[in-house]
């Protein structure tokens, strides 16, 4: 009968691994029984280096301590094993990862398009919707469109776009510098960081 305990606790062992190896199956390093190395260089749950081991006698002090016995290194020789909590390190990468991904902020690229003998006003309206896309983050696709015999003068395209640039300088960056394809010419800007804390764009963001 005092035996009992000690099959339970062995039991409860071997019912977390067999949960642990699973979720090291989906996609993580061999852990505990799936390393097949005869011998592992042990590092402690601490982090401390405890030397060279046999498999089963680092396996047995990972068991001691309730732990995994894990390869992190499987390619180095020989391998290097760390005892941990790999239901706990999981979790934990798979929270920092997920922080990582709501961190990244998707840059949306707008688009305006011009003729090549578009007229002032028509122009500035144009740049002020542009100032509008750039101050909210994203980049702007600027496109040239020409028509008939416009295509015999794409100088006068180009020139709309390097005005442009450079009334946007102050705000903004020519990520792609103007290229004809087909019967368009495009020019990608993307907006300076901080360039527009102290600018208000007054009416411009109100004609959206």
């Amino acid at each position: 009968m005092r035996q009992q305990p000690q099959r339970d606790a062995t039991r409860c062992r071997r019912g977390r691994k067999e949960g642990v190896n699973e979720i090291a199956r989906q996609e993580g390093p061999r852990i505990n029984d799936e390393i097949t190395a005869r011998t592992c260089r042990l590092i402690g749950v601490d982090g401390s280096q405890l030397g060279l081991f046999g498999i089963r006698d680092a396996q047995r002090i990972a068991d001691e301590q309730n732990l995994d016995l894990v390869e992190i290194a499987p390619n180095a020789e020989p391998p290097v094993c760390k005892v941990m909590d790999y239901r706990k390190y999981k979790y934990e990468q798979d929270r920092k990862a997920k922080a990582a991904r709501k961190k990244q902020v998707r840059v949306e690229v707008k688009e305006m398009k011009f003729r090549p003998k578009i007229d002032t006003g028509d122009y500035e309206t144009k740049k002020n919707h542009i100032m509008r896309f750039l101050k909210k983050g994203a980049r702007v696709k600027v496109t040239i469109m020409f028509r008939g015999r416009e295509m015999a003068h794409p100088e006068q395209g180009l020139n709309v776009l390097e005005h442009l640039a450079e009334d946007l300088k102050p705000y903004a960056t020519v990520e792609q510098q103007p290229k004809m394809e087909g019967r368009n010419m495009h020019m990608l800007v993307a907006p300076i960081k901080g360039a527009f804390d102290k600018v208000d764009l007054g009416d411009a963001e109100e004609k959206e």
